[in-house]
């Protein structure tokens, strides 16, 4: 994927132009930057050039990231691709810490949304002269 200035992204994989918006490329930075991702060659026009293996790992890190990874989950999952030394029980590891994470943020969510719901139920006709959700929120 190149970027030209245009918000239009150019894949070596791909001919046409794929539209990126700009907030995702400064995501592709960003990683480049800590890490995550190899800073690509460039063209002798200036432009970033990505190959099939950096495009796959871009996605890579792209649908960690979408599936909740932390930043130091989605650098420790290519570390252990690009030594070639790793595991499946490894991965496996990663994978049931961030399931166990999930259900907490869950649990945390269930219990958020039976909250809102019940401080809610207590002002909605607007007559008590104190508010229950400004209440709540200080305790």
């Amino acid at each position: 994927m190149e970027y030209d200035g245009s918000r239009r992204c150019y894949g070596a994989v791909h001919r046409r132009p794929v539209t990126a918006d700009r907030g995702a490329i400064e995501n592709v930075r960003y990683y480049e930057n800590i890490g995550i991702m190899p800073k690509p060659p460039r063209s002798a026009a200036g432009h970033w050039r990505y190959d099939h293996e950096l495009l796959k790992r871009l996605m890579f890190v792209k649908r960690s990231r979408e599936l909740g990874f932390t930043l130091k989950e989605v650098r420790a999952l290519p570390a252990l691709l690009d030594t070639g030394d790793y595991t499946c029980g490894e991965v496996h590891t990663l994978t049931i810490k961030h399931l166990h994470d999930v259900r907490e943020k869950i649990t945390d969510l269930l219990r958020l949304e039976a909250t809102l719901a019940e401080i809610s139920d207590k002002c909605a006709d607007g007559t008590i002269p104190d508010c229950p959700v400004i209440e709540t929120l200080f305790r």
